[in-house]
């Protein structure tokens, strides 16, 4: 049992919790919670996120311990004053890693796709990229500099992280009493809301104390409308990720002189232009004939998703006995079926090509298995020949890009 990777068991916990929040909202009669399109898109990137990590954590943890054996301040002791003193330090370097990831265009490059969805819901928990993962890593670095262990550290990370995951719903109502200490999802909802008013406020993961220290506190009084104050128009795998970094280079590219271009980076998003988005959306997206259509074969996306959830469940648990062929592998089918999944919300036709270079990658995995890459063009000349026959493509496209009113 010493062997098992328990973190192989994070994703069906988390779709087990999601399970009941949905049955949970439909018992309410709260549908208006979850929204198909955006659910999706936030598992995607909560899939991404996990799979990634799973490259990078060990090299995060091997951080904390070069820190920690040669760079200490303090011998920290463990004891119950000591994991108070740790998880009141752990949120405090939270709050301020945070802020800033709100405050500076570098940080909020990584961080505003966890605030990309306009609902609110466990699915939203899921949006973390593995650049905010790398860049809130460095903030914890302070804490074994200090003296903390690092197996108290990552203890009290998995902590702190279970902990912000379950406020990200609305099906708990405010607790007054409790918000003078705790952070409730009424406050982490606040955070999440794009009504002026509650802009830039409730920074804290567990503890509401920084943030009234600070002056950052707002409790809920109007129901937030959730989301970013200029919402995204695409919920395409790729733009999601890296849309802010093209804004910031176009930024960058228009700032004349060291200090404006050094602002584009480092400067605060509130002054970013405001007419570079929806330039850069014209540029590389397509627009939708009909913004009240969806797709019709939704269930093609919920196998893809399934798939993804149990690839990555098995490859997690099996992650250090893998050898590093499997391991790019698994990585490459995982990443590009989230791309498609993104492709097809945005109903765009080269997914059918995508298809074909996923079919490409298995069957030349398993032919490399069996040590036949040499026939490794004969999947692709089958491929050719059946498109080119019976065109394949244009049957494809008319199931799975299938639309309905979503009125």
């Amino acid at each position: 049992m010493k062997n098992i990777n328990f973190l192989a068991f994070a994703m069906p916990a988390f779709f087990l919790f999601l399970f009941l929040e949905y049955k949970l909202a439909q018992r309410k009669k709260r549908p208006e919670i979850f929204n198909y399109e955006s659910s999706v898109s936030n598992i995607s990137i909560g899939i991404a996120e996990r799979l990634i990590n799973l490259f990078v954590a060990a090299s995060f943890y091997q951080l904390y311990y070069l820190i920690y054996d040669d760079y200490r301040i303090f011998d920290v002791p463990s004891n119950f004053l000591v994991w108070i003193a740790l998880i009141l330090a752990t949120d405090f370097v939270w709050y301020w890693y945070h802020r800033l990831g709100h405050e500076v265009n570098f940080f909020w490059a990584a961080h505003i796709v966890h605030h990309h969805s306009e609902e609110f819901n466990f699915t939203a928990a899921a949006r973390i990229t593995t650049f905010q993962a790398i860049i809130r890593t460095g903030f914890w670095c302070i804490l074994p500099f200090v003296g903390f262990h690092p197996t108290m550290v990552i203890t009290m990370l998995i902590v702190h992280g279970a902990y912000s995951f379950f406020t990200h719903t609305q099906l708990v109502g405010k607790i007054k009493w409790l918000e003078y200490i705790f952070v409730t999802p009424s406050v982490h909802g606040v955070h999440h809301a794009s009504d002026e008013k509650y802009l830039d406020k409730n920074y804290g993961d567990m503890f509401t104390f920084w943030d009234r220290l600070f002056g950052t506190f707002q409790e809920e009084e109007e129901k937030p409308k959730y989301g970013l104050t200029h919402p995204l128009k695409s919920y395409s795998f790729l733009w999601q990720h890296f849309h802010y970094y093209f804004e910031i280079y176009e930024l960058w590219r228009r700032s004349k002189g060291f200090k404006a271009r050094w602002k584009a980076v480092f400067g605060s998003p509130a002054h970013m232009d405001q007419d570079i988005r929806p330039t850069l959306e014209k540029r590389f997206l397509q627009d939708k004939s009909n913004p009240h259509q969806r797709l019709r074969f939704r269930n093609y996306l919920y196998i893809q998703l399934g798939i993804c959830t149990l690839l990555l469940t098995v490859f997690t648990y099996y992650f250090d006995h893998l050898e590093t062929y499997d391991k790019i592998f698994v990585l490459s089918i995982i990443i590009i079926t989230l791309i498609n999944c993104g492709a097809i919300l945005e109903q765009r036709k080269w997914i059918y090509y995508l298809e074909y270079t996923r079919i490409f990658m298995i069957t030349t995995y398993f032919l490399y298995e069996r040590d036949l890459t040499i026939f490794f063009f004969v999947p692709l000349v089958i491929m050719i020949f059946a498109e080119q026959l019976f065109s394949l493509s244009k049957y494809y496209q008319n199931m799975i890009l299938q639309l309905e009113s979503a009125e």
